[in-house]
């Protein structure tokens, strides 16, 4: 799954789809990359089908089963906002594994006849051939589907294979539930990797000539020559003093002229990118045209003769006369400019590099790869050897390297939480499927996790849960064979506890993206934690309450810093209040909601009168702060420690507020950003909360520091904020509004149903 439900849509369903059609349209008529225009195309085409679904009815946005006809479990076809376009992933034309399959077997292409096929003894034996071998790869969850049927005949439960290829059965003919072979098992070593190799190689293989760069390398090696000879012509016409018509000149210059005109037609014909030799104002162009007059006879007017002369005169004393040491370092230095190769042939040499390795996973090793150019190479390819390969490519490269998380976040290699999540369902597959003692059962729920977690999250309204793994019906067929125990448990503990430290540690001013949330519940729940982790809510459609784990996770965060913590007296927040209402909610059981903590959170945002999406942003935003967002039911309940302790997390979550802060000052439309600094602002006020009152203190008299490094706009919009928290941290209080000091100390919040004070630039006003 991932975030696209969490970027929701405006309440009308209808208007929203036709936006995107609009852009998808635009783009697919007018973007220059094929590619792009194609995958636009297909939106079109997606786009165009939700309308329709929409208009008759077969489509019910918001629903777990949008789809008319199509159970839960089936992975539906999602476009941005968690719009289903009515189409299942699984379904449309064969596949072409799925046609040579039928083809080997004397089928019609038809999924229903390779359904049956899969249920004779023939085509079990060749599933079971895959299941021993783990030569095949799961895309969507279905495809795992007969598969696991196999393996319950194989076990001896054909009652349960039959209930399973029973719910099956009506969606045979439509879907597909057969795995796509492949050539070598997934890696099982714990390594994660952001993009395959085979990825990779395509993206350096797409890799297009740079057009500024290569116009510059013209110019370098073409066009700046033929200046110099052209200079070298005329001056052969100059006297000492370099001024042309100086002194007469030899029989043959008219006709060595003529030639260099006829050299100059053909190098504009073969080489375009450059123009500036056209201009007959530049130098280039008035030597040329001059050249040209003379050459047919006609002899120069006072006017055009001064022009050559000037032009010639400023051409050597900005270089040099040709040939001469000064001139001639500038030119050695740009023909060896020139010469460099260019960037789209070194990334069609590492592409050859990558064709070499198995194309289905990462690399674990990345340095030879991306070496210099060798002796080998230099002779199939013209490259000079030991050419180093430029960065660009080598991040595709790095892209491609199979590592432990902890070590692709320190290198730079998972820029953030968000990509972040993207790779944690491929370590919490292994984890969640460790439970199977049977290892090709094992590998086959593992391939079903990861696939499972590509489905695309819907737009759920009315506090609608996400489809789970458990629900898929080939899981809950083997659902009994999973078995837990204390040291299953443990591993599941230590592995949330690992991802939740270099998630905190390793992006310390962001939210944790909410396909990160998921996948950490997951492990929670293997680990038999009672650890309340929350998603972030989308404001455009919250509906003014909340789940029990929202306020379950409040309770943690009391726990952990009630009692007269920075961070409670800094937010105002009465955590034994908070920890009564969950007091109350523990005694009534089977509750939707949790009215209590919604009643807390609407009145801690001043009861907005309004249900816009600002006035909704403000209430979300409270229970934020009174959870930490996940911060507290990691440290308290997981026991996630940052390896680099509290306070150097705290200090770069200010260096956050602040590059967000300096970006306020040049946007018309500041308030996402201001919010995104608050967030970050809020993870600070948590980690110092964590630490001891002595790096407290270091990082409190640092925080001044630090914004005195940026621009005095920044400095000057944190003032209040930073007064505000120096205010709180020597005792003092906000008023009820979050203001003391007469608007000189401020609590820094992100939403606001009005002006929100950090986008006016104080050193502007105070100019004014």
């Amino acid at each position: 799954m991932d975030a696209h439900a969490d970027q929701q849509p405006p309440k009308t369903s209808g208007s929203y789809a036709e936006s995107h059609l609009a852009r998808a349209f635009v783009t697919a008529l007018t973007d220059a990359d094929p590619a792009t225009r194609a995958r636009a195309e297909e939106r079109v085409r997606g786009w165009r089908r939700v309308l329709a679904g929409l208009t008759d009815g077969t489509l019910r946005i918001g629903s777990r089963t949008p789809v008319e006809g199509l159970p839960a479990w089936v992975t539906p076809e999602v476009l941005r906002g968690g719009f289903a376009t009515g189409a299942p992933s699984a379904g449309g034309p064969l596949l072409p594994y799925e046609a040579e399959a039928a083809r080997r077997a004397g089928l019609p292409e038809d999924r229903a006849a390779l359904f049956a096929h899969s249920l004779t003894e023939e085509g079990l034996t060749e599933l079971w051939a895959l299941l021993d071998t783990a030569r095949y790869e799961i895309a969507v969850p279905e495809e795992a589907a007969l598969l696991t049927a196999a393996w319950l005949v194989r076990a001896g439960e054909a009652d349960a294979a039959l209930e399973l290829v029973d719910e099956l059965r009506p969606f045979a003919g439509r879907l597909r539930f057969t795995p796509r072979p492949s050539q070598a098992p997934a890696p099982d070593t714990g390594n994660v990797h952001r993009r395959t190799v085979a990825e990779a190689g395509a993206a350096l293989a797409r890799r297009r000539p740079n057009g500024a760069v290569e116009a510059q390398r013209e110019a370098l090696a073409v066009w700046r020559p033929f200046a110099d000879d052209l200079l070298r012509h005329w001056l052969e016409t100059a006297g000492p003093d370099h001024r042309v018509f100086g002194r007469e000149p030899d029989a043959g210059w008219h006709a060595r002229g003529a030639a260099l005109l006829d050299r100059y037609r053909d190098l504009a014909r073969e080489h375009t990118r450059c123009g500036g030799h056209r201009d007959p104002k530049g130098n280039v162009g008035i030597l040329r045209g001059a050249l040209e007059e003379t050459t047919a006879g006609r002899p120069l007017d006072a006017r055009r003769t001064g022009l050559l002369r000037h032009a010639v005169a400023s051409m050597v004393r900005k270089r040099g006369l040709p040939g001469s040491e000064r001139h001639t370092v500038l030119r050695d230095t740009q023909a060896a400019q020139a010469a460099l190769p260019s960037h789209q042939a070194l990334a069609h040499l590492v592409a050859e590099r990558l064709s070499g390795l198995p194309q289905d996973a990462g690399a674990a090793d990345v340095a030879p790869l991306v070496a210099p150019v060798t002796e080998t190479e230099r002779r199939a390819t013209g490259l000079p050897a030991g050419t180093a390969v430029p960065p660009a490519i080598r991040r595709v490269v790095e892209g491609a390297r199979s590592a432990p998380l902890a070590t692709l976040v320190a290198l730079g290699v998972v820029p953030s939480a968000e990509a972040m999540a993207e790779l944690v369902p491929q370590l919490v597959a292994a984890e969640t499927a460790a439970g199977y003692e049977d290892g090709p059962l094992r590998a086959l729920m593992a391939a079903n996790y990861r696939a499972f977690r590509r489905r695309r999250s819907l737009l759920l309204l009315d506090l609608a849960r996400q489809v789970r793994p458990g629900e898929l019906p080939w899981v809950r067929a083997v659902s009994a064979r999973r078995v837990g125990d204390a040291r299953s448990e443990a591993s599941a503990h230590a592995a949330l506890r690992q991802l939740g430290e270099v998630a905190v540690d390793g992006f310390p001013g962001t939210l944790l993206p909410n396909p990160l949330v998921r996948e950490l519940g997951v492990l929670a729940g293997r680990a038999g934690l009672d650890a309340p982790l929350v998603e972030e809510l989308a404001a455009d459609i919250f509906m003014g309450t909340f789940s029990p784990k929202f306020q379950s996770a409040a309770a943690v965060a009391a726990e952990l810093l009630g009692g007269g913590s920075l961070y409670e007296r800094y937010y105002g927040i009465d955590y034994g209040e908070v920890l009564a209402l969950a007091g109350n909610a523990s005694r009534s059981t089977g509750a939707r909601t949790a009215p209590g903590f919604a009643a807390l959170c609407h009145a801690r945002a001043g009861r907005p009168a309004s249900r816009g999406v600002a006035a909704n942003g403000t209430v979300i935003e409270q229970a934020q702060i009174l959870t930490t967002h996940n911060l507290a039911t990691l440290v308290h309940r997981v026991g996630v420690a940052p390896a680099s302790g509290w306070a150097e997390p705290a200090r770069r979550c200010f260096a956050t507020v602040c590059r967000l802060t300096g970006r306020v000052h040049h946007e018309a439309r500041p308030l996402a950003t201001i919010k995104d600094a608050a967030y970050a602002w809020r993870q600070m006020l948590f980690h110092l909360s964590m630490c001891d009152d002595e790096a407290a203190a270091g990082v409190l008299k640092w925080l001044p520091q630090e914004a005195a490094r940026h621009p005095c706009h920044v400095a000057a919009r944190l003032a209040p904020a930073l007064a505000g928290l120096r205010l709180v941290a020597e005792g003092g209080s906000f008023g009820a509004d979050g203001v003391a000091d007469g608007g000189r100390a401020r609590r820094l919040t992100g939403w606001a149903t009005a002006g929100h004070w950090l986008s006016t630039d104080p050193t502007a006003v105070a100019r004014r």
